[in-house]
Formats: C-alpha cells, structure tokens, sequence
C-alpha cells in the first residue's frame, strides 16, 4: 500500500492474499465445479441465511455514509425466498454449523457506531455478491438445475448496472474521511471478514464426503 493510493486501492491490496484463500476453499471450488448437488447447495445458504441477518440487522445510525444504508444490497429477504423454493422452509429449526454461528455472533457484537468495522464486512460481502456471487448463481443453474426462484440471491434487481455500482461504491469507499486508526480497523476487520468466510467453507467441506 502507498500513501498516495486510493482507499478502494489500499483495501484491496492490503486483503488480496486473504481474498484469494477464502474463494479457493475445497468446498466452494468443488461446488462450483459441480461436485455436489442442490440439497448441498441448501445447506450452504442456510448458512448465509444466518449471516446475512446478522448483517442487516444493524440499525441506521446518524452521520452513516449512504452507502452502507443503501437497501438495493440487502440479501436476506432474497435467501429466505430462494430457501424456500429450494424446500427448505423451516431452515430457521435446522441448527447451523459453528463456523455460521461464530460469523454471525461475530456480527452482532460489533458495536453499531463503529462503522469502519461495520464497513468491513458491508464491503467484502457485497462486493463480494456483485462480483463473484455472479459466477456462482450461474453455476448452481448449470451444475444444479437451479432455477430462477431458487436464485434470486443473485439478482440485484433495482441495480441496473453492477459494474457501473462497484465503481460508484469504490468512490464512495475513496470519499470517506477515516483517520488513520479508522482506516487500520477497516482493514483489519477486512481481513478477520474473509477468515470467517474461509471457516465456513472449510466446515462445509469437512461436513461433505469426498465423490468416490
């Protein structure tokens, strides 16, 4: 990282290697690559359901920066859905694997006025979604015979135009005023954000058999 860089340059530079490591997990390579089948896939998004709750659970607080208050990001109404089409309607009794619930205790201790920290995991699963996420939905419909219903996760739907959004939250990301100490928390909770990501997959993959 130099001094002169952008913020959106600086955090993805400071968390590439942690990036790298949590989407190249066995679990989510495999899945990808069609080794599993939908019911595997079910059970994976239970565990984002958890997550995901967690994250927009957290109230709007005076002087935010718009961009984490924007609604059009907001997953959790479009998991519930896609779980129930997948059949798993009753996901909330089916207890969730530790790596979930660590994520999303995680999350809910956050205090709710520490918005570097807050952005954190706003931007590594967002921008997560709007990028990568989109390789996935079309794989699970490839691989899986997904259908559309079941795959609403994936569609931003009052989002026209992802790349021109990614741009225009990496600018936004570029404007905030964080000092210095901000900017560490930032990334540093960055990186704790793929760590917990990472410890996902590799429980599922622990979960899931080898094929034979």
């Amino acid at each position: 990282m130099t001094p002169s860089s952008t913020l959106s340059v600086r955090i993805r530079e400071a968390t590439a290697i942690e990036h790298r490591a949590a989407e190249t997990r066995g679990f989510i390579t495999r899945l990808m690559d069609g080794e599993f089948d939908l019911p595997t896939y079910t059970t994976y998004l239970i565990q984002y359901a958890h997550v995901y709750r967690a994250l927009e659970a957290r109230p709007a607080q005076p002087g935010d920066p718009a961009l984490i208050n924007d609604a059009r990001l907001d997953r959790f109404p479009s998991i519930a859905s896609d779980l129930a089409h997948l059949g798993a309607e009753d996901w909330e009794s089916e207890q969730p694997i530790d790596a979930a619930v660590a994520y999303a205790t995680h999350l809910q201790t956050l205090p709710v006025d520490d918005v570097p920290r807050y952005l954190a995991h706003h931007y590594t699963r967002y921008l997560g979604d709007l990028s990568g996420g989109q390789a996935i939905g079309a794989l699970m419909a490839r691989h899986y015979g997904a259908t559309p219903e079941q795959l609403s996760f994936y569609r931003f739907e009052q989002i026209a135009a992802a790349p021109r959004f990614k741009n225009e939250y990496r600018a936004a990301l570029d404007a905030l005023e964080f000092t210095p100490a901000q900017e560490q928390a930032f990334v540093d909770e960055s990186l704790v954000a793929f760590r917990l990501n990472g410890a996902i997959f590799d429980q599922l993959g622990d979960a899931v058999p080898s094929p034979a």
